[in-house]
Parts: C-alpha cells; structure tokens; sequence
C-alpha cells in the first residue's frame, strides 16, 4: 500500500505535458458521505478547485459531478477519463466522453453509465480525470479525484443508497394505477404502487396534494363508462384515506372513456386505458387574514343634569 501511494506522486510526469493539475495531495484525501432518504453524496474535496460528488437520487442509479465556485478549467467541452494508476504499468486511460462544462457551481453531471465506470475505475485504482485545452496556445488542465480509501468510502456510500425511498419527487409525482380486470377494485399490483406513493407523502410532508383522474375504456355506453371512471378514482382515494392522508388533500376527477392512452381497438389497448392517472403537488395553503371583531361604539353619555342652586342661596327673580 505504501508503494502505491509513493507511485501517487509520481502522476505528474505522467500527465500531459505543461498541464495545470488540481488534485489534493495523497495525505489529505479524505472522502464524505452525506444523505437522507431522497439522496446520497460521496464526495471528494479537491484542493484549490472544488469537489468531486457521485450523487444518487432515489429510484436512479449514480451520476458524477464536479463542483466548482468558480471554473478555472473554462466552459465548453472536455474530456472525461478513468486514468491508470502509475503503478499499473502497460494500462492506458479509459475514455469515457465528452462532458460540456459550465463555468461555475455543477460544472457537468456525467450520465450514469459514465459514473459507473469512474466508480469500477475508483475501485481498480485509477482516478477520475476531467481534462480539457482551454489555457493559453492550448495548455492542457486536469481536474483529478483520487483512488486513496474509494473502497470504504464506497461501501458506506452503498449503506446510504439502501436507505433511498423506491422513487423520487419526479419520478413519483405523476404516476398510474391500472384496472385491467375491468373492475373497480384495487388489485395486489396497484395497491403495492399505492403504498410506494404513500412512504413517500410520509417521508415528504412538502407534497400536500393528490388530484385523482378516473378513467375508462369503451365498452359501456358514456354515462356507465363516466360512472365505472368514478367510482375507479373513489377507490383509489379510499386507500389513501385509510392509510392517514388527510380528505381535504385529494381531488377526485373522472372521465370516462373521453382521454384513451391507446385505441380501443385490442383487449391490451383497452386495459391500459382502464386507469386512474395520480398526481402529487406542492401547494402553498392559502390563508385568510383574520378579520378584527367589530368595533362597538361606546355607550351614549346621559344628559348632564341641570345645577342646583344651593340651599339659601339667592334665587333669580322672575322675567331676569
């Protein structure tokens, strides 16, 4: 192990020549992991640059990105490389693509079949390399993340994936539940899908909104397909009112068979139009200002009393 870090420092010479390398020295690389249910980060601080994050969403697999305030690298196109480690005589870079760059904040997020081999090449010993010639008369620049302890920081990384909700916010947010049997209950496969929304309306209380829109196939005549619609989304909104969603955050619609998402011309074009479509919103509660109580007007003042002349004193005399 000590060898192969020693090899580390020789990466230099290997590189391009003249090229302008950010990378952290081998003693200070130090990975992190960061998450929650919705997302996990492994993440690689590179000295004097940024940082370097394989990021997974729920229900995605990785992507890699590179983060920078401010990139010295320049915008526009470069180079992405699993490179060979200089103790691995004989194997040359792996070139992953052209990623295009922005000039600050995520320069570019790879796509996942790029991650995945930057991670297998992380875990080979190789580093994950971004190059580009946007310096002076072409002068090439290197942004590196550094193999030195991937195998842990990865193994943790892969605890936190565990915990990830099955979906994410965009994946979820509009969603289906099938009726193929052409009936009106619910069947074991929508009912699993239910409960996949429902971990994640507990896990996000933000999503505060369900707009259920039943629908239909043909076969019935318009006011029966309107009804069988109906009572589809009443089905659905059921469930989630047994499972604790709140009445007055669900909207039911129906339709009939007037929105087919295939021609009713097949048995299989028909059940998939046999369907409750189900959308999750965030929406700001609107709040009524309180209006003040009435003022009252202040009790009227009684007539003042007319004076009283004292007892002796001298009383006016008539027509003064």
């Amino acid at each position: 192990m000590r060898q192969r870090y020693l090899a580390l420092f020789t990466l230099v010479a290997s590189l391009p020549a003249g090229a302008l390398t950010f990378q952290t020295r081998v003693e200070n690389v130090a990975w992190k992991v960061e998450g929650d249910q919705f997302e996990c980060r492994l993440i690689q601080p590179i000295d004097g640059f940024g940082s370097g994050e394989f990021v997974r969403r729920a229900g995605e697999q990785p992507t890699f990105q590179l983060r920078s305030d401010s990139n010295v690298l320049g915008a526009g196109s470069a180079t992405l490389l699993a490179a060979a480690a200089p103790w691995q005589p004989g194997r040359g870079d792996i070139n992953l693509g052209a990623v295009r760059m922005a000039r600050s904040g995520v320069l570019f997020t790879s796509s996942q079949g790029q991650a995945s081999r930057l991670i297998n090449g992380l875990l080979d010993g190789r580093s994950s390399v971004v190059r580009n010639y946007a310096g002076e008369g072409g002068r090439a620049m290197e942004v590196h993340v550094m193999p030195v302890s991937f195998a842990k920081a990865y193994s943790d990384y892969q605890l936190c994936a565990a915990k990830l909700l099955p979906m994410n916010y965009d994946q979820i947010r509009q969603t289906q539940v099938g009726f193929p049997g052409g009936g009106i209950e619910l069947d074991s496969s929508a009912r699993a899908r239910l409960d996949v929304i429902l971990d994640y309306l507990k896990a996000d209380p933000s999503v505060n909104h369900i707009e259920l829109n039943g629908h239909s196939d043909n076969s019935g005549n318009r006011l029966t397909n309107r009804d069988t619609s109906r009572r589809r989304a009443l089905a659905v909104a059921e469930y989630f009112k047994a499972h604790g969603v709140p009445d007055e955050q669900i909207t039911v619609r129906f339709h009939g068979e007037r929105y087919p998402l295939a021609k009713n011309n097949t048995p299989a074009n028909r059940a998939r139009n046999r369907r409750v479509n189900i959308q999750l919103d965030r929406v700001v509660p609107v709040h009524k200002p309180v209006e003040p109580p009435p003022v009252q007007a202040p009790p009227a003042a009684a007539p003042a009393a007319a004076p009283t002349a004292p007892v002796g004193a001298a009383q006016p005399a008539p027509g003064k």
